[in-house]
């Protein structure tokens, strides 16, 4: 996984480490939001957000951190995990965060849950995932605000081996007149 750089990506633990004396003391979750563990072990497990816009960022400890996302907000999270042997897990999840009445989705590591948009497991189909969420950036979109039926589509295009269509303007001025209408 370390052959491919993403400026967005964020793992946790990078340049600055905390020590155990450094962790946050427990602060109860904000009601509402859908809280996401991230954690870095430099060659072992990585779990990171590639995009989304967390409403609060809580370090845990040098290896972990808790984000939090507000209901509607659209983001992905990326999963990756090695032993002595290799890779043995590789996902992405794209996700909407959902308010607490909203019929949802448990997935690890994601509290509450969240709508599943996309789900690809495998390093071949995340390694696509994640370039084309590069492609919509250099086509000038935000990956966190476009339609997620689009998210949905390419889950199903990439599920059955066929290659997504692109995302164009018309499209998202379209998404973005319809999301004016919604409730």
């Amino acid at each position: 996984m370390s052959d491919i750089q993403h400026s967005d990506a964020q793992p946790v633990g990078s340049a600055t480490a905390h020590t155990a004396s450094e962790s946050q003391p427990f602060v109860r979750p904000a009601p509402n939001l859908t809280h996401v563990e991230l954690l870095y072990q430099e060659a072992k497990i990585e779990r990171w957000i590639r995009f989304g816009y967390p409403a609060q960022d809580r370090i845990v400890d040098g290896w972990r951190r808790v984000v939090s996302f507000a209901p509607g907000s659209i983001f992905a999270f990326v999963r990756w995990q090695s032993n002595d042997f290799g890779t043995v897990l590789s996902r992405i999840d794209i996700l909407r965060a959902l308010e607490a009445h909203e019929a949802m989705t448990t997935i690890g590591f994601l509290r509450p849950g969240g709508e599943i948009l996309l789900r690809m497991s495998g390093w071949p189909k995340v390694q696509r995932v994640l370039q084309l969420i590069d492609t919509l950036e250099q086509d000038g979109f935000d990956p966190a605000t476009i339609c997620p039926d689009h998210w949905r589509h390419i889950h199903n295009r990439l599920s059955a081996n066929q290659e997504p269509r692109d995302y164009t303007r018309e499209r998202h001025t379209t998404w973005l007149a319809r999301k004016d209408l919604l409730p």
